[in-house]
Formats: C-alpha cells, structure tokens, sequence
C-alpha cells in the first residue's frame, strides 16, 4: 500500500469512527393515569433586570471603521496531506531520524494549537515523509515503530478537528441540542415525588400553569438521576449568563416569564445547540420559521444562533401561538411540532387541551413529552436546592461593540487586542465562521475595555489584508528569520511591514505584523455521503450542511421533499456541481468522497 492511499484510508476510518453517535430510547410503556394537580398561573415576583450588553463609549454609538471594497473568498477544508511527492531523503542513523521527526511533530502541534493550519499539516507531512521515505523498515525499531504511530493517530485526530472547526471561512461547530437527548425516552415515576413536587407547585412564584401528574413526574425523576442532573444543572449554570435579558425581552413582548424553561429544555441555553432535524440556537429554530421572524441566515452569520434576537423571535413565535390556540400548553406543543399538527389533533378529538390530546395519542412522541420536559424543569428551576440540584450561575457578559465595516479573521482580532478566539466566538454566537461579514452594519461584540485598543492597532493593516495577515507577539529568542519561517513569508517582508531595518533585534512582547498569504481557494467541491436517520427530514439535513434543499432534491433526483430513513443522500457542501457533469467527473467525485456514517437517531419537525 502507498503512503497516500494509506493515509486516505486511515483518514475515512477516522473520519467514520469520529461523528459516529449512538443513540439509544425507550419504549413509551408508562401507564398513564387520570389524576393531576394543577396549579393556576399567579402573578411572579418582582424581577431586577439589566443589560448584559453594553456598547462603548456609553452613550455613543460603535464606531464604524471605514469599508472598502473586498471580494467574499471560499475555502475548503483543512486537510494534512501534501498534494505532490517530496523527494527522496538521504539515509539517516535512526536516532537522528528520529530527533528531525519529534522536531517537525513538535512545530506541527505548536502551528496546530496556535491556528496556523496550513503551516501544521505541512509539518505534520514532512515528519511522516522523513520515515516513510528514510528506507527504514519502520517495525524492526520499537522507538520507530511507537513514534511513527504516535504522529499517524495525532495528526489524524488533529485533521478531524479541523474538518469541525474550519479554518477562517469554514463553518464553525455546532454542539447537540439537549432535547434530543431526552425528548423520546420515558421513565418511571417515583411515588415520592409527588407530594413535594404539589407543595413546590403551589408554594412557588409563577405565571404559568404548572401540572403535577404522572407524565411530569416521570422527567422529574429522570433529572433526578446523574445524566439528568448534569442537564439541568448545565443549563442552570449557563441561564445565568442569560436570564436578565431573556426576562427583559418576555416582559417587553408581554409573555410569561416561566417561558424561559422553553430555552432550559432546548438548549439548554446553548446558543450552538443543533438538533438532528436542523433546529439552532437557544430557542430551536427550524430555518423557515426564523426567517418569519426575521432571524438572518446567511454564509457568514445565523441570527438564530443571536440569544438575544432569537429570544425575541421565539416570545413573539409563542404569543403568535397562543392566539391560535388560547392555552399555554397547547401553544407549547405547536412551538415544538408545528401549529398544523396540534390543529389537526384538535380535529380529530374535538379537544382543545393538551392532556387529551396527550392520551389519545395524537401528537408526535417528541411533542407529547416535550410540554412535561418544559414543567418538570420548572419545578426543578424553582427550588434547585429541594431537588439536591446546586450550581453557580454564570454572570452576564458586558461587551464593546464596534463595526468593522467589512470581513475580518478572528484570529487578527484576537491576536489584535490580546485575547483568545474561543473568548470571541462566545461573544459572538450568530458567527458561523473564524470571519466576520462583508457587511457595514454587522457589529463585533469584544471584551469590555478593549474597543479602542482595536480600532487603534487595526489600522496599522490595511483594511484589504484583514482576512489574510495577522499578529505576532514576540517571544524571547525569536527573529525575524525564526518568524517569518513559522508563517510561511520572507524576513524582508515582514520588516517591510514593519518598517524594520534588515537584521535589526527584536524585543519580547513587541507586536509585528504578519503580511501572510491567503491560501488558495480550490474550484472543487467537498461531496459528502449523508445515511438519512429516522426523523430527518429534507430541510433539516440541508440546513446541516448550509445548503439549500432544492440542490438536495436535484443532485439526488429526488422529486419531493421525502426523504426515506436508510436512503445515502450526495450532499456537495460547498455548493453543487454542474448538472451537466461529465461521466468521467463523477466518478471522480465518487471516489473521493468522504462517507459520514450516522446511526439512526429520532428527531421532529421542530417549530
């Protein structure tokens, strides 16, 4: 076997064994029962309400850096491989093989780990080329041996983080939306429960009803269990970072307050959450749905991944559904399954009430379990410490806001005003990329205090190079030679951007800039074999991939939106071939395709 067709290999078993996920669920066998506490709505207390986000200088608008004009580039995936053979190296001792191997290992791990990706894979190339063109037999030597798979198995583990994280224009992870997790699964129901759960109901503060029956405690027993626990207590902790504003927002759309829990049970307030069935965000839009609420979806940003312009969709979404439908629940349940679904079960039962609907099996499994998800969080919500539930809550983040007025890496910025990318991609959730929009009006939240910092050092590079340069932080022992080695450029260009003279000394701390070069965008596309699962749906796997479902329809010759559970769906992430493709052109693709293995997994059309 080659070297290139044996790391192929190795990368698809990777791949494959990667984001593989076994999903488990239990049959719904509980008997259901007829008595139920219900406790009416009253009114909740007072609440203290503040901004998390606040713009700087106060009272001034952000300022607006001046924009110039920028074409949007496209990448493709990170991949660790060298397109062309390297030549022959001369034979070495094996310990001196062995000390060149650890030094490219090492340079690769550091590029990798500093976001340098392009100069990772060409280290990572270069220390498995050095053995497997050294002419050494690579089994007879234990030290060979152990270091040869040391790089093989962390260089491929490296590769499939970067096909998740994206390097600058590649679309950044997503994480599983905890409702999917429990929304299909039953549980028995403790008998102690009950009591305490209708003295909490009653004694506690709250705008909704809240029942206590069978069905409710049988989620209250499950997030009494430690995989349930550390759901609730997850989403608890991070409610914290967001309950202020989402309190606002409620208020000022004029719906209960105890809607909040909505977002506990779908996300989790994770403002990533991604269901199975396509749904982001914190409030779990299906993509249609957000645009009718004016949430954005673009190549760069998606507001439904925006807490706070999602909150506001998703009061707006439900005080819609409430009008419908006049009751809280049933407006609940059409927020997770479509209003269609619960006026059509209504229809036939002739019953406008959730718990009828419930127990003559109308409503999807999901949309049945959904509303005593939604009131078994609450109950736990409102006396944590009675549910030996203790967390520490996270406290709202203040922000600057500043607009750049065109795209620029997020690894400039951070390397800009000191800070690390992850803190600003937390800071700005409806990114879906390490870049920011082409857009004058898009606005960059930053650490509190940090606003003038970037305006001032941004404007040393030239508004054309956001995308491509960076910043450097010099380190002790470092030169020019050593920098400009590590990013790929010349010395005599990095002085120049500098305006440094030829060989002059470099102090640790000082800050250069980068004049890096943009890699090349290539003209193919990534083809991706997609397994459907039961649940999906045509929508929900084109809004997966960020692609539109009238491509997904034509590239399988599919003639409806129906999609069957076990069908192996072409889905051409970065857009579609021509429909006029070669023979020869597909076959080409085919064989480089990358196959996902998906178990099958049950997931809804959410709302």
């Amino acid at each position: 076997m080659t070297y290139r067709y044996a790391k192929r290999d190795l990368f698809c078993i990777a791949v494959a064994a990667a984001v593989s996920l076994a999903w488990t669920g239990c049959d719904d066998s509980a008997k259901h029962t007829t008595a139920q506490a219900r406790v009416p709505a009253t009114r909740p207390a007072p609440q203290t309400a503040s901004a998390a986000t606040t713009a700087i200088p106060v009272g001034a608008p952000p300022f607006l850096l001046p924009k110039l004009p920028l074409s949007t580039p496209s990448h493709t995936q990170v991949v660790f491989f060298r397109a062309q053979p390297r030549p022959q190296a001369q034979p070495v001792n094996n310990e001196g093989l062995i000390s060149r191997v650890e030094e490219k290992f090492a340079s690769g791990q550091q590029n990798y780990k500093a976001g340098h990706l392009e100069a990772a894979r060409k280290d990572f190339d270069e220390a498995l080329d050095l053995m497997l063109e050294s002419g050494r037999d690579l089994n007879s030597d234990p030290k060979l041996n152990e270091l040869f798979h040391r790089v093989v198995d962390t260089t491929y583990t490296y590769e499939l983080q970067a096909f998740q994280a994206g390097d600058g224009f590649q679309e950044a992870p997503a994480v599983p939306a905890p409702i999917d997790e429990v929304a299909e699964m039953t549980f028995p129901v403790d008998p102690r429960l009950k009591d305490r759960a209708e003295l909490a109901a009653k004694n506690s503060s709250h705008d909704l009803p809240l029942t206590v029956n069978d069905e409710v405690l049988s989620f209250l027993n499950f997030f009494q269990t430690p995989r349930g626990r550390a759901i609730v207590e997850a989403g608890l902790r991070r409610q914290g970072r967001y309950k202020d504003m989402i309190a606002r927002v409620l208020k000022e759309e004029g719906v209960p307050q105890d809607l909040i829990y909505l977002a506990q049970a779908e996300s989790a307030f994770q403002p990533l959450a991604l269901s199975r069935a396509g749904a982001r965000g914190m409030w779990q839009f299906v993509a249609y749905r957000g645009q009718q609420y004016g949430l954005r979806r673009t190549w760069w940003i998606d507001e439904r991944q925006d807490p706070e312009k999602a909150t506001r969709a998703a009061a707006q979404h439900l005080r819609d559904l409430y009008g419908l439908f006049g009751d809280w629940y049933l407006a609940m349940a059409a927020y997770n399954c479509g209003p269609g679904n619960v006026q059509k079960g209504i229809e036939r039962t002739g019953y406008a009430d959730f718990w009828e609907l419930y127990r003559r099996n109308v409503l999807p499994k999901e949309t049945k379990n959904y509303v005593p998800i939604i009131l078994a969080l609450t109950l736990i919500a409102k006396d944590a410490a009675h549910y030996g539930v203790q967390v520490d809550p996270e406290t709202p983040v203040s922000t600057d806001v500043v607009k750049p007025g065109r795209a620029i890496d997020l690894r400039l910025v951070a390397e800009t005003i000191d800070v690390d990318v992850e803190t600003l991609r937390g800071l700005n959730p409806p990114l879906l990329r390490l870049a920011t929009p082409d857009d004058p009006a898009f606005e960059l939240h930053l650490p509190v205090g940090s606003a003038e910092k970037f305006s001032a050092e941004i404007a040393d590079i030239p508004a054309d190079k956001w995308v491509s340069w960076r910043r450097h932080r010099v380190e002790s022992g470092e030169t020019l030679g050593s920098i400009a080695k590590k990013y790929h450029v010349t010395p005599a260009a990095i002085a120049e951007a500098n305006s440094l003279e030829r060989g002059a000394g470099l102090d640790p701390g000082e800050k250069l800039i980068i004049p890096a070069t943009q890699a090349q965008a290539e003209t193919k596309r990534r083809l991706v074999s997609y397994r459907v699962r039961k649940g999906d749906t045509l929508l929900g796997i084109a809004d997966q991939f960020s692609v539109d479902s009238d491509d997904v329809k034509k590239w399988n010759r599919l003639k409806t939106n129906h999609v069957a559970r076990g069908m192996v769906l072409r889905i051409y992430t970065q857009g579609g071939l021509p429909e006029t493709a070669s023979s020869r052109a597909r076959t080409t693709a085919k064989k480089k395709t990358t196959h996902v293995a998906q178990a099958a997994t049950p997931s809804s059309d959410k709302n």
